[in-house]
Parts: C-alpha cells; structure tokens; sequence
C-alpha cells in the first residue's frame, strides 16, 4: 500500500511540479469577514439603526452560507449595550453552516461583571487565541484586555491601564477615550512567542483585532506602537484587520497592509461585510455593501 501511494505522489509530482502534500498546505482559504453589528432592541441613534443590524446580519449569514466559505470572523461589537440581545444575534448566527470565531468589542463588555461569561457564551478558546488553517496561521488578539469598560479595577491590568493613558495624555491624547482599550505586557509576550514560532515554521499570519493599530486616529488601541513594534519584527505576518471605526479605513504599516473594515450598524438599510480569500500569492477582500474591495499582493 505504501509502495502505491508513493508511485502516486511521483505522478502528481511530474504531471503538476508540486506534491500531494505541497497543494495542500498551499489551498486557497476562503472566509467571511464582519464587523459593528450592534445590534439592540433599542430607539434608532442619529446614524444608527439598531434593530435593522439584525436583518443585515442574517443576510449576511445567508450568503456566508452559499458562498460556502470554510469560516466567518466577527470583529466584534456584535451587540451595542444590553446584554440580553445577544441571545437573537447567536440564534441568527446559529444558521451558519461553518465555524464561527470572534473577537471582542467594547461594546460587548456593557453591562457584563464577568468577563468569562462573555467569551463563553461566544464560543472563544480564551480572551485571545490562534487557530491554524492550512498554511496559516489566525491570531485573535484582545484590544479590550486593558481598558476602562473591561472589569479591570484592582488588578494589576488597571496598573497598566493608567500607565498607557498617562503615556497618551503625555504625547497628543489623540486614542485616549475611554472606547478604546489595549492589550497587556502578558497578551505581548504571547504574541512575540506565537510569531517567532510561526516564522521559524515557514507559516503565514493574519491578524484580527476589535481596535484597529494604524492610521492612528481617535479609534486607535491605546498602545497601538507597542504592538506594531512586536508585529513588524515578522515578515510571516500578512495582514491585519481590524473593525471598532465604522467609517473604514487603510493603510501600510512599514510593508503590512493594515485593513479597518466597514461597521455593519452605520447605515439603515446598506449591508457591509466581506469574504476574504487567502491564496498563495495574494490577498482578496470582495466587498458586499459597503464594506471596501481590496487585492494585496503577498
């Protein structure tokens, strides 16, 4: 038998000029992508239509579903403040026929006292986790670890809290709102490890966060160099995607294309969401609604 199967390498080997085993660590991975649903069963807000997020969603679930793409990411702010309408999100989102993963927003922590329970009933391995899917590796950091809406007072996470607000209120205090949070010395030093080990395997990474890192605006993690500076220190890092500003934004940090998605909840009929795919020699988002095209080159 084993004599078989490699006579049958060696032919894909001359007739292809790759390997059985080459083809698939090199398949193309497909996923959907979105972000800022903020759904409540609440009054309408100047721009935001709260209860439309739930019809957005479930279109969104369904062309997931027949687009058949191998995951969906959620980047957080699945619901806007009451925790109770996340049970009509989940049952929606209980319809996708792939596996769902998540990152936290700001706004999922409204009313909670336990975090755990949050990403329980998410789903989630952990507050930040990475997962492997061929030849890549998914790495779903948590912007909300150190942050004043995340039950961080008296430990020593609101140690570094006031650390990383002092340091901003000593520069410009442009990312300082009390939206916005950051990742702790710990979730760093995880991630340095993660990195150094997927570079030495030859693997590539994208990385998902709630806050987005750059363009610096008033949206931006609170410590937004200090992860950058561990990220950049990677060439296997391809892309990082981010949600938390609705309007969207782009940019390259030193090589690495920095994608701020759409938020779903900004309009009142407009849809946004994505399906993103991770091929050998690029990077494709294909937008629906408002969400923005983009090709990047790997």
């Amino acid at each position: 038998m084993k004599s078989v199967k490699l006579v049958f390498v060696i032919a894909c080997f001359l007739f292809t000029g790759k390997s059985v085993w080459a083809q698939t660590n090199d398949a193309v991975i497909r996923f959907g992508l979105f972000a800022d649903t903020q759904y409540g069963d609440c009054d309408n807000g100047a721009t935001r239509f709260y209860r439309n997020a739930l019809q957005k969603l479930e279109k969104c679930v369904d062309c997931f579903n027949e687009k058949q793409v191998d995951f969906a990411v959620n980047l957080g702010d699945i619901v806007d403040r009451n925790p109770a309408d996340l049970e009509p999100v989940l049952a929606c989102l209980g319809r996708l026929k792939c596996p769902l993963y998540h990152t936290t927003g700001n706004h999922d922590y409204k009313g909670r006292g336990n975090n755990r329970e949050l990403y329980d009933k998410l789903g989630m391995p952990a507050e930040y986790y990475s997962i492997k899917k061929g030849n890549w590796t998914l790495v779903f950091l948590n912007t909300n670890e150190v942050a004043a809406y995340s039950n961080v007072a008296g430990t020593e996470k609101e140690q570094e809290l006031i650390a990383m607000t002092d340091k901003i209120k000593a520069t410009d205090g442009i990312q300082g709102a009390r939206w916005n949070g950051g990742v702790s010395k710990r979730q760093l030093a995880w991630l340095d490890k993660l990195l150094a080990e997927n570079q030495q395997a030859g693997k590539s990474v994208a990385i998902f966060s709630h806050h987005p890192f750059y363009p610096r605006t008033e949206f931006t993690a609170l410590n937004n160099l200090e992860i950058l500076e561990t990220i950049e220190r990677y060439p296997c890092v391809k892309i990082i995607l981010s949600g938390h500003h609705h309007a969207g934004a782009f940019a390259y940090y030193k090589t690495i294309p920095v994608v701020t998605v759409e938020g779903m909840i900004e309009t009142e009929n407009e849809n946004s969401f994505g399906i993103v795919t991770l091929s050998p020699d690029k990077i494709e988002i294909e937008r629906h609604g408002r969400m923005t095209s983009r090709i990047f080159e790997k």
